[in-house]
């Protein structure tokens, strides 16, 4: 029985199960608190996630194998964002010039800002490289460190955190500003905290997810673009 059970608990069918199961266990908690900030179903099941593999002594590799099936369909799950966007094309008019603007503007200022940051408290070079990027998506942040000579494992660790700090802390700290345009909230909310805030914005308002989506993919492009040069003109 406990061989069966080894086996069971580390294969890619229940590694599968646990993912969804907790995402789902996120969702209503979500539901039945209302909402709250903190209660963010991708949060929750990355809580749930890891217990359960401490619990079961499961290394992170083994479950990442499992897992791709679910990272595999991220692709068509982000090309899929363009559907809200399309039906909020309307919304773009007289919109352009300012989103061509603070989405390459937000990319210098996330990328400078970290780089000089780490640098000023002592945290050296190999870490500004690793933490410059964390503004894009997990996939092209990773792949943008291994460019810049960071620690693409450690690159996927922030640029998570930076996600799930924005999902919980960005509406509100919007609200505190009195930034009340959704299309505003929704770039501002894409840019930060890419998949994980446009998730979060998607719940909050049709117009404001797809603003996020848009935000995130220009984001990417932008950061993919001024990491190399801001890297070797800071470092």
């Amino acid at each position: 029985m406990s061989e069966t059970w080894a086996w069971a608990s580390h294969s890619p069918v229940f590694f599968l199960l646990l993912t969804l199961v907790a995402y789902r266990i996120g969702r209503e908690v979500r539901d039945r608190t209302g909402g709250h900030a903190l209660a963010q179903p991708v949060l929750v099941a990355i809580v749930l996630v890891g217990v359960t593999l401490s619990v079961l002594d499961v290394d992170y590799a083994d479950y990442a194998d499992g897992t791709t099936l679910i990272s595999f369909l991220l692709g068509p799950a982000t090309v899929a964002l363009a559907v809200p966007l399309h039906r909020q094309a309307h919304r773009l008019q007289g919109f352009v010039v300012p989103l061509l603007v603070a989405i390459p503007l937000g990319a210098v200022v996330s990328v400078s800002t970290a780089v000089v940051l780490v640098e000023t408290l002592g945290g050296g070079d190999l870490l500004a490289r690793t933490i410059a990027p964390k503004a894009a998506t997990t996939p092209v942040s990773i792949a943008l460190s291994e460019t810049a000579g960071g620690i693409p494992s450690l690159t996927a660790v922030l640029t998570i955190l930076a996600g799930i700090l924005g999902a919980v802390a960005g509406p509100a700290v919007l609200t505190l500003l009195r930034v009340r345009d959704r299309r505003a909230r929704g770039l501002a909310l894409g840019a930060v905290s890419h998949g994980i805030g446009t998730s979060r914005a998607l719940v909050e308002d049709e117009t404001e997810g797809a603003f996020a989506g848009l935000s995130m993919g220009l984001t990417a492009l932008a950061t993919s673009l001024v990491v190399p040069i801001l890297v070797a003109v800071l470092l």
